[in-house]
């Protein structure tokens, strides 16, 4: 961020601590639209309904609540992921720009191709960590759409699976392996923040040079970035959330097996369920943290600043 301010820009742990933040703030703005797009992504093609019909069913099934479920380990996940994401794109960011200066480079600003290279190396470490969180919240999320698991004894709605218990019960019906189910699709998907962190970066470095980036106009950046990044990868998400699901099935599938499963019994328009409210989410969720992000970096880094001196 452009500023007159002494902040210095370097703090890798005040950005992964102001990205956690920022994260956890946007989730739970958008949450519901989370909901409504994976239960789409992993639902039967007859199962699908619009927009407004899937949250009246929700709302009228399950509650308002129903609009949160797996909300717990969604902001540990969250904040998990963008402090070892941030971490590594500052470090790796700190890294290229020190090289610049040594080999005299005019410029220390990321070229594109660094830039995409720092969100691979983010990318991979972040999916490798944080996998297992999400294929417990994708468990949690896609539960109650089973009727064999919304009533229990008598017919009445089972409680709510709390993330202790899912993770607990995934762990001795299936093994720590079901825990990586759906990672090699979330490694092919290292593309997508790769796709939007370098757009906008490339943007933000061209309005650098003509204005200070404001949390508004951080908010639109991070908009364009997203929206671009989730419509170009979005068959691959939903694979993935296919294979979390699916992982305790007996029959076992990989991420090209699942694809071409999809397509075949729903066409290519099956490996688009749910994109609307997704891409809607993500947007939201990129746009938010991206205006949360600078505010709340300064604030880390004053208080890291405050601590030392104390």
């Amino acid at each position: 961020m452009a500023s007159k301010s002494p902040i210095p820009q370097n703090d890798n742990v005040a950005h992964a601590l102001a990205g956690a933040g920022g994260g956890i703030l946007s989730m739970i703005l958008t949450y519901p639209l989370i909901t409504l797009s994976t239960r789409a992504q992993v639902e039967s093609k007859k199962a699908e309904s619009k927009f407004t019909e899937a949250i009246q069913k929700i709302i009228a099934r399950e509650g308002v609540s129903g609009l949160y479920s797996g909300i717990n380990s969604a902001l540990f996940g969250i904040s998990v992921t963008n402090f070892i994401y941030y971490y590594w794109y500052e470090w790796t960011r700190a890294f290229f720009e020190k090289a610049a200066a040594r080999a005299g480079r005019a410029s220390k600003k990321l070229t594109t191709i660094e830039s995409m290279i720092a969100g691979a190396i983010a990318g991979s470490a972040t999916v490798i960590i944080t996998n297992p969180i999400w294929v417990v919240n994708t468990r949690i999320t896609t539960r109650r759409q089973d009727p064999d698991l919304e009533a229990g004894a008598g017919g009445k709605p089972s409680k709510a699976p709390t993330t202790l218990g899912t993770l607990m019960a995934l762990l001795k019906n299936e093994g720590p392996r079901a825990l990586f189910a759906g990672v090699i699709p979330a490694l092919v998907l290292v593309i997508n923040p790769i796709l939007q962190y370098t757009l906008f970066e490339q943007m933000k470095n061209t309005v650098e040079k003509k204005r200070k980036i404001t949390p508004t106009m951080a908010f639109v950046l991070g908009a364009l970035g997203k929206l671009f990044a989730t419509s170009v990868t979005y068959p691959y998400i939903t694979v993935k959330s296919q294979m979390h699901v699916a992982a305790h099935s007996e029959k076992k599938e990989g991420m090209s097996q699942t694809l071409s499963r999809v397509v075949k019994e729903e066409g290519y328009s099956g490996l688009y369920k749910g994109i609307g409210p997704k891409v809607t989410q993500s947007v939201l969720t990129a746009a938010f943290l991206f205006a949360f992000k600078d505010v709340l970096y300064e604030q880390m880094v004053r208080l890291r600043m405050g601590r030392k001196k104390a």
